[in-house]
């Protein structure tokens, strides 16, 4: 009978000094004791990635995109190697690599590339000769040999795509937190862990500001059915399961409520109100790489209207320039920039089939004189744009009027 494969993903937290990683180290090696064949991912020792982004731009405010990727890998590179150190301590046999050792090739997108394969025969020879693997999260190489990264979380994205190729039995993503929450639980004391949450309910979560995990990562565990076990490194307890479907899950009206601080909405005022008006602005933006979430339009008595999008605030100050100058070509008036704004959110697949969720919703934030600005809604989310000053008061009411404290 041949053994079970688990695929294990450490973050930055589960390895952010020696104790964590010798604390890591030990888990490790009691599954490997327990007959089980091992793939551990590992992501930069605690703030590494940040520290890195900060020194690169001491040096040099506009670095190239290749030369940050360069930088940012060594990261993971270190938590590997180390957590390869502490596992021989302790009398087990592992071996670190890289993304490019291990065969993850990507497109040529740097800070943002895609896994376009993997060829794992190198983890397979490691695996058959009783070696738990250790791969550096996060980065890849492209068909240049030139080292790539998967942008923020991709350590997620690594450990889903190694379970998939490897055809695991299980992956599981070590973080700080018990699993996943019915919202931010340092903003209201009384979230509750979800034992159970489906791929949608997960990816909406995810991309509405969870910070948990990478979006992308569970877009691929949902196209290829991988099952995900969200739970923390610092005890044994069991976390939350993602997983295609969840019983009773249509019972349940919102399943989470999200916050997202990290967005800055850019108003282009007095646009003329005539076909293909907004396509030069939106068409310099996606060249750009910059990714345009909510947008808004409205049209005057006068005939000219005014436009609103949001978009990370990282890529505030790029799309800020593109609509500057997209505002000057079509003759638009004043560019409004805002970063004092956040995205309430909430995420339920109960949402589908029930009436009047937006409406209640409206209400609660109506009733806490907390003014909308913008709004969005897929078939089982609601976001709203609001002021930065109302936004945890927003999630602490909507958490309690959606039942979510119970």
């Amino acid at each position: 009978m041949s053994k079970r494969l688990v695929v294990q993903k450490y973050g930055g937290s589960s390895v952010a000094n020696v104790e964590r990683i010798q604390r890591v180290a030990k888990r490790v090696v009691s599954y490997s004791k327990k007959g089980y064949d091992l793939v551990v991912v590992v992501s930069a020792l605690g703030d590494t990635t940040d520290e890195l982004i900060e020194l690169a731009d001491k040096i040099n405010s506009n670095p190239s995109e290749r030369e940050m990727d360069m930088l940012l890998s060594t990261g993971e590179q270190i938590s590997v190697a180390l957590l390869a150190m502490a596992i021989h301590k302790l009398g087990s046999e592992a071996i670190s690599f890289t993304g490019a050792q291990v065969g993850i090739i990507t497109d040529n997108s740097h800070t943002r590339a895609r896994i376009i394969k993997i060829n794992a025969d190198k983890i397979k020879e490691e695996l058959k000769k009783g070696r738990i693997v250790i791969v550096a999260g996060f980065q890849g190489v492209n068909l240049n040999q030139d080292i790539t990264t998967l942008g923020r979380g991709g350590s997620d994205l690594t450990a889903v795509a190694l379970a998939k190729e490897l055809a695991a039995d299980s992956c599981e993503i070590y973080t700080d937190v018990m699993g996943i929450y019915t919202t931010d639980p340092r903003i209201e004391p009384k979230a509750k862990k979800i034992k159970e949450i489906t791929y949608d309910e997960m990816l909406e979560m995810a991309s509405l500001g969870a910070q948990v995990m990478q979006p992308r990562s569970i877009e691929v565990a949902k196209k290829f059915d991988v099952p995900l076990h969200v739970r923390s490194s610092f005890n044994y307890k069991s976390g939350t399961m993602i997983v295609k479907e969840v019983k009773k899950m249509e019972d349940v009206l919102v399943s989470g409520v999200t916050l997202n601080k990290s967005e800055a909405k850019i108003t282009l005022c007095d646009v003329p109100d005539k076909p293909g008006a907004a396509v030069q602005l939106f068409k310099e933006l996606a060249v750009s790489g910059v990714s345009v979430d909510m947008i808004v339009q409205n049209v005057s008595h006068t005939r000219q209207t005014d436009i609103s999008f949001t978009v990370a605030k990282a890529d505030c100050s790029k799309a800020g320039k593109i609509a500057k100058m997209a505002a000057k070509k079509m003759g638009a008036g004043e560019v409004l920039v805002d970063q004092d704004i956040a995205r309430v959110s909430i995420v339920g697949v109960g949402m589908k089939s029930h009436r009047g969720v937006a409406a209640k919703m409206f209400g609660i934030l109506a009733e806490n004189k907390i003014n909308i600005e913008m709004i969005s809604t897929s078939d089982i989310s609601i976001s709203c744009i609001i002021k930065k000053k109302d936004a945890e008061i927003a999630v602490k009411q909507l958490h309690a009027e959606f039942g979510l404290n119970k």
